[in-house]
């Protein structure tokens, strides 16, 4: 079945903010509920809003820095940093999520680009910005490349 050529979306309708508990949730269950996106995650497929808000309350609220992706003001996916997990502060680990009918436009590599360029001006404390990518998830390792991360071994 072919798909039907996506618009080009603009970087101008693209914008980072504070997920809204009050507003978001909904939103945030399009890519929660998607075993797609999920794949590669560190969580499970959500089947109840329960959980998102049991998420939203308990994880994203605890972060020291965690956004939702927007298109059109409307929250598409996320993107974090949180504390290496070595509890090096110094050491930023980034994680995004994106809603998969939104995949290959681009829009994650435009989010990461926005946050690794001013992620060490909101969190001086940080000195390095890392992310960890599952081996087979090679369209997360391409917008990583694209971003200018560097791959280790």
């Amino acid at each position: 079945k072919m798909k039907s050529p996506e618009k080009a979306i603009s970087e101008s309708d693209l914008s980072i903010r504070p997920l809204d508990p009050a507003t978001d949730v909904d939103d945030l269950m399009v890519w929660a509920t998607d075993d797609q996106v999920t794949k590669f995650c560190s969580w499970d497929t959500y089947t109840s809003r329960d959980q998102a808000i049991d998420y939203i309350n308990n994880v994203v609220l605890r972060f020291p820095y965690y956004r939702v992706i927007c298109l059109k003001n409307r929250a598409i996916g996320a993107i974090s940093v949180t504390s290496n997990t070595g509890n090096d502060k110094r050491r930023g680990e980034l994680g995004y999520v994106l809603g998969s009918q939104y995949w290959g436009r681009g829009i994650a590599t435009w989010a990461v680009k926005m946050v690794a360029s001013t992620i060490f001006e909101e969190r001086p404390e940080l000195e390095r910005l890392e992310a960890l990518v599952d081996v087979e998830n090679k369209g997360s390792q391409r917008i990583l490349e694209k971003a200018g991360f560097k791959r280790e071994a």
